[in-house]
């Protein structure tokens, strides 16, 4: 998490700043950061003189703002058409299962976190997932348990090293 000083750091960069420089200085918080803590929000209200719901509203607006830290391994499920179209939708419902979270949420144990995104642009591997930028394809229900175990195996193998 970041200190009141770094936000302080990346809020110095915006003087006099108003309501027009909430959007890039969220941006640069969440570049550092990785996400937009409570912590950081209030303070970035204190500084803009805005309420921290006014902050909240805008940056509920935009799907790029995340309010969790992602998980080390950040999943990224397909729902463009292709990928529907050959069962994304049961993918995705296993994998909300098996982890315990929602789309926009970090398991407890910060291994996993879970994105719907609208196309990952590769259609011809329909159903697929991105697990930190590499792509799982032609998923079932089932295999994806198997992409999970994988990626389980590389936290605890790493965990004990």
């Amino acid at each position: 998490m970041m200190t009141a000083n770094e936000i302080d750091d990346i809020l110095r960069q915006y003087p006099e700043a108003g309501r027009d420089a909430l959007i890039p200085i969220l941006q640069d918080v969440q570049d550092i950061q990785g996400y937009l803590s409570k912590d950081a929000v209030v303070r970035i209200g204190e500084c803009l003189k805005l309420p921290p719901s006014k902050i909240y509203g805008v940056a509920t607006f935009y799907n790029q703002f995340r309010f969790q830290p992602q998980g080390r391994f950040h999943i990224q499920v397909c729902r463009g058409t292709a990928c529907h179209v050959k069962g994304s939708a049961a993918v995705l419902d296993r994998l909300q299962r098996e982890l315990g979270v929602a789309s926009g949420e970090t398991t407890r144990d910060g291994i996993f976190s879970l994105e719907v995104v609208a196309c990952i642009g590769a259609c011809g591997l329909a159903p697929v997932i991105s697990v930190n930028g590499e792509f799982h394809a032609k998923l079932t229900p089932d295999s994806v348990v198997d992409v999970l175990n994988e990626y389980r195996q590389k936290a605890e193998s790493s965990a004990h090293a």
